[in-house]
């Protein structure tokens, strides 16, 4: 598997929020959101192939029940199935956390989803790349990024949760309307995420993202790895 970065960590967002988890984290990705805060598995991929047993080994070297594969898409790797038949045999608690823009066919115990809303998509004025590859990144990235037969099996066959990133008040209505889009979504299942890349960022969001989510029966997911750690490789 095209692989990022192997590593021991807590869980920084969500409904595992601060369990100790490993994370398994490929390369490559089927979109280009120009707020990426993991740019090396994107906009410029890098990484190395490892065999599964070498991964599978390096995971239980931790002794670490939650595993969580990321990426990137992780569902775009060929081996990803078998990768996941394996860490149930071994009986992790596999967290999965995709785009939603690729059907699974496997067992996990929570499918992460994190739905690219039409605030993602690079364009002119909020990144900074060549002309042409931005062009073709921002007609690609809006081709693929909704996939509404891929979320409403994820939400039918899944435990699930749904993380979206937010940058400004304005964006909740986004949200809002994708909810309408998917009735079968509850509202526990729903989590707002702030767009930072710094604990200041994070803090400076709060606020209004907690009383939008509390006026709606969502969820504020915290950021614990940034603001802890800062937007740094293996935390």
């Amino acid at each position: 598997m095209w692989i990022n970065e192997i590593f021991h960590s807590i869980q920084g967002e969500g409904r595992y929020a601060g369990e100790p988890s490993t994370f398994i984290r490929t390369s490559g990705c089927n979109l280009r959101c120009w707020f990426c805060d993991t740019p090396d598995t994107s906009w410029d991929p890098q990484g190395q192939r490892i065999p599964l047993a070498q991964i599978v080994e390096q995971v239980a070297r931790y002794e670490c029940r939650r595993v969580v594969v990321t990426g990137g898409e992780p569902l775009l790797q060929p081996e990803f199935n078998e990768l996941i038949d394996r860490l149930n045999r071994n009986a992790h608690l596999v967290t999965v956390e995709t785009a939603g823009t690729i059907a699974p066919q496997v067992d996990v115990h929570l499918m992460s989803v994190s739905p690219k809303l039409s605030n993602s998509t690079p364009h002119t004025g909020n990144i900074d790349r060549p002309d042409r590859e931005l062009a073709h990144w921002t007609a690609r990235h809006d081709e693929q990024r909704d996939q509404p037969d891929v979320i409403r099996a994820i939400i039918s066959r899944y435990d699930h949760q749904f993380k979206f990133v937010i940058d400004t008040p304005e964006e909740v209505v986004d949200v809002e309307r994708y909810g309408e889009r998917y009735p079968e979504l509850q509202p526990e299942n729903i989590w707002l995420m702030p767009q930072a890349r710094t604990a200041e960022e994070i803090h400076q969001k709060l606020d209004w993202l907690k009383e939008a989510a509390a006026d709606r029966g969502w969820s504020v997911s915290p950021r614990l790895h940034i603001e802890r750690w800062g937007n740094v490789k293996g935390k």
